[in-house]
């Protein structure tokens, strides 16, 4: 059996324990504070807009492509459909909608990740948080996208009820009308290829 530690040795190793506690919750609540920070902001000069939710950007001396999350525009060759009934070419409405909010640029772009097709998925503004316009919200607002996300429901509703942009008449939301058109595409190039 072993002899019990002296009464100033567990006191001693009672602190050492509080101690190293105490170091690990300040270390838990650092981490915290760390990964709670947003993603910086990096101003980034515009070249040209792709479409209603994409731009072409100069970053490092290279072209991106940049993809606005949270929204998903209607696709440029898209068209859609007045209250009257008449078609209309609200894909390229969207692109010079965007091209009148990005302006000439520089955009401050928080990036992240890269998508399946390779482009730099973004959230932009026309100048520092708080100031100027988050472009995705305003595309949304206007009624050139629809949302991707909870955040812009309500700019989504906002469009809709005031019958602004796309909301004005019948529109194949833009994934759907991808699909369809992504489909036609292959099966025009699988027609050809068998000739």
């Amino acid at each position: 059996m072993l002899p019990r530690p002296s009464l100033s040795t567990r006191l001693r190793w009672r602190r050492r324990l509080r101690s190293l506690g105490a170091l690990l919750l300040l270390s838990a609540m650092a981490g915290a504070v760390w990964f709670a920070q947003p993603a910086p902001t990096q101003t980034i000069p515009l070249v040209h807009v792709i479409d209603g939710d994409s731009l072409t950007v100069t970053q490092d001396g290279a072209a991106r492509t940049i993809r606005l999350t949270g929204l998903d525009a209607v696709e440029y060759r898209q068209d859609c459909a007045r209250a009257d009934g008449r078609r209309w070419a609200c894909g390229h409405e969207a692109r010079a909608a965007l091209a009148r909010l990005a302006g000439s640029g520089p955009l401050h772009c928080t990036l992240a990740a890269k998508d399946k097709y390779g482009r730099t998925l973004a959230a932009c503004r026309t100048r520092p948080e708080p100031d100027g316009v988050d472009l995705a919200t305003e595309m949304i607002r206007q009624g050139w996208a629809v949302a991707t996300d909870d955040a812009h429901l309500p700019d989504e509703g906002e469009a809709q009820l005031a019958r602004r942009g796309i909301w004005q008449g019948d529109f194949d939301r833009p994934a759907d009308w991808r699909a369809v058109h992504e489909r036609a595409a292959t099966a025009v190039g699988a027609a050809a290829a068998d000739r």
